[in-house]
C-alpha cells in the first residue's frame, strides 16, 4: 500500500456515488431499450478477480445475444448486436460498474478486471496487476485499449501499480473521456473485443 491508497478509496466513494446517482436516468433508459431489444435480462454479471485475486461479481449492461448455434450465434462477433456495439463504443455499458466502485470491489482507475480462468496463465510479474483494485478505466485502456497486445496491456498495468497517484489518475480519467469521445481502439484486429489470453510462452508461473 502507498500513502495515496486511502485517499484513492475516498475519491472513488465520493465521485463514484455522485456519478452513479447522476447516471441513473440514463441507465433506466438503456435498461428499457435493452429489455425491448434483447429480452428481460438487461445486465451482464460475471465473476472477476479483484485486489489480491479476491473474486467479485462484475455488473455491466448486456450487449450480446445468448449463444445459439442454430441461429449462427456462436462467436462474440456473431452475438454482438448493433445497439450493444453502440453501448460498448460509448462505454455506456460500463455505467452499472459504478456500483462495483461504490461497493469497494473496484476503483475508478486501475487495471481492468479480467476472467478468473486467466489467473493461472499470468507470469509472476503480470500477477502484480492484482496488487490494487481493478478499475473502470486504466493506463492500458488509454494507451491503446484493445488495439495493443496482452503483454503490452499487462506491462502498463504493472506500471500503474508502481506509479499510481492522484495526478496519474486524473490524467487517465481525462484521457478516457477524450478516447470515448473519439471511440478509438475498441476492438482488436479481427475480433469483437480481444482474443482470449492464453498465457505468455516464456512465463515463469507464480
Amino acid at each position: 500500500m502507498t500513502g495515496y491508497d486511502p485517499l484513492k478509496r475516498s475519491v472513488d466513494l465520493v465521485v463514484g456515488s455522485a456519478a452513479l446517482v447522476v447516471s441513473l436516468p440514463a441507465q433506466l433508459v438503456i435498461a428499457v431499450l435493452l429489455r425491448v431489444k434483447l429480452g428481460p435480462r438487461v445486465f451482464f454479471r460475471q465473476q472477476r478477480p479483484g485486489k489480491d485475486e479476491r473474486v467479485f461479481e462484475l455488473v455491466k449492461f448486456r450487449t450480446m445475444l445468448e449463444p445459439d448455434s442454430a441461429r449462427g450465434l456462436v462467436t462474440d462477433a456473431d452475438r454482438l448486436t448493433p445497439f450493444g456495439a453502440f453501448l460498448r463504443s460509448t462505454s455506456l455499458d460500463e455505467l452499472p460498474t459504478l456500483w462495483n466502485v461504490v461497493r469497494g470491489d473496484m476503483s475508478l482507475v486501475g487495471p481492468r478486471p479480467l476472467l478468473v480462468r486467466y489467473l493461472d496463465r499470468y507470469t509472476a510479474e503480470q500477477r502484480r496487476r492484482h496488487e490494487v483494485r481493478p478499475g473502470v478505466t486504466g493506463l492500458a485502456q488509454v494507451s491503446g485499449r484493445n488495439a495493443i497486445s496482452w503483454e503490452e496491456k499487462f506491462a502498463m498495468d504493472v506500471e500503474y501499480v508502481e506509479r499510481r497517484s492522484l495526478a496519474l489518475d486524473l490524467q487517465i480519467l481525462w484521457a478516457t473521456v477524450a478516447q470515448v469521445a473519439r471511440r478509438r481502439d475498441i476492438n482488436a484486429e479481427g475480433a469483437a473485443t480481444m482474443p482470449e489470453f492464453l498465457g505468455t510462452s516464456e512465463a515463469t508461473r507464480a
